[in-house]
């Protein structure tokens, strides 16, 4: 008898916070930021021509020569939204080192053999999905995008520069990262 007058309180205690935390806190928080940050909180989703195309937070592989390419990706076969993290290779990896830092080194190299290749485009974001690249690897790209929409380079670069956003909170990220797309 005294062990159901502890059970009862305890299941009714569990069923309020899962009410609580399940169903009032997810509907209050996802009404709020439908009010307060429409946009965003749609995935801030990209439409042409009635069609949506991507989202502004996800990264999109670009391997035509015309255009700025993004960081590689860990998602998946590439800006998969549903297979988004990291490789969890860590920094003494043979696999990161050798199979996918040096492969893409090498590729990028012979394309721009005397310039020193940005971090950012030989190894994927933490996400796998991150749609920005750096100042430097804008800069690495100039030329090769240039030539290829036959501009002049130093058009490009104020484009770039025209592009190019500051930290997130003054802290977050590089300063002038840009989109890549």
């Amino acid at each position: 008898m005294n062990l159901l007058k502890h059970i009862y309180p305890a299941i009714a205690f569990t069923i309020m916070l899962m009410v609580l935390t399940g169903i009032i806190y997810p509907f209050v928080v996802t009404g709020l930021s439908e009010l307060l940050f429409r946009e965003k909180a749609r995935g801030s989703l990209i439409d042409k021509e009635g069609k949506v195309i991507g989202s502004r937070l996800i990264g999109q592989p670009f391997k035509g020569p015309g255009y700025f390419h993004s960081r590689p990706s860990a998602a998946g076969s590439g800006y998969d939204a549903t297979a988004s993290g990291g490789t969890n290779l860590g920094p003494t990896s043979k696999q990161l080192f050798e199979d996918q830092v040096k492969g893409r080194s090498r590729e990028l190299r012979a394309k721009n053999p005397n310039v020193e290749i940005p971090i950012d485009l030989i190894t994927s974001s933490g996400s796998g999905l991150d749609p920005h690249i750096s100042p430097a690897a804008a800069e690495f790209q100039i030329p090769r995008v240039a030539r290829e929409r036959k501009m002049k380079e130093e058009k490009v670069r104020m484009l770039v520069r025209n592009q190019s956003q500051g930290r997130q909170f003054g802290v977050l990220g590089e300063h002038g990262s840009m989109f890549s797309n």
